[in-house]
């Protein structure tokens, strides 16, 4: 068997040409949204109730840093922030109708260019890749919250 470390080697160059195939992809949009703000975006996307405070929390950045990013795309009509109906003294983070197209748009995107990739692989090969990335996906959620910190950010 062979160590964990060779495995890792083997891993982390893998990842490199799976994070092409997506780069790829969100580049040939145009216009291109900086990865900072496309990464705003995705949080925002998936936080039912997203704030300002926790925006920065999920970026690992100071409030005034994940403010000024709010502020330019608002500035490009992508993000909109509202009062919390619940808390007056809170701001609602909300992604504008062009905010989900452009997301909408780099998804598709994103998936047809991991299906062309994939379409070279065998069924059973695409399987195992399957088994393998969500043992993966497991492992990963299972470590410690501050452990994932340092993980995100390397």
């Amino acid at each position: 068997m062979e160590p964990v470390t060779d495995v890792a080697a083997a891993v982390e160059s893998t990842v490199e040409s799976l994070l092409g195939v997506l780069d790829s992809a969100r580049l040939s949009h145009s216009p291109a949204v900086p990865p900072a703000q496309l990464r705003v975006l995705t949080i925002v996307a998936r936080g039912e109730h997203t704030n300002m405070s926790r925006l920065a929390e999920a970026l690992a950045v100071v409030p005034s840093s994940a403010s000024r990013l709010c502020d330019r795309l608002e500035a490009t009509g992508l993000l909109r922030r509202v009062p919390d109906p619940r808390d007056r003294r809170e701001v609602r983070l909300l992604l504008t109708a062009s905010a989900q197209r452009l997301l909408d748009e780099l998804r598709d995107r994103r998936r047809s260019a991991l299906a062309e990739v994939l379409e070279r692989m065998s069924p059973a090969r695409r399987q195992e890749l399957v088994r393998a990335l969500t043992a993966f996906d497991t492992a990963a959620a299972a470590a410690e919250p501050g452990d994932r910190d340092s993980l995100r950010s390397a």
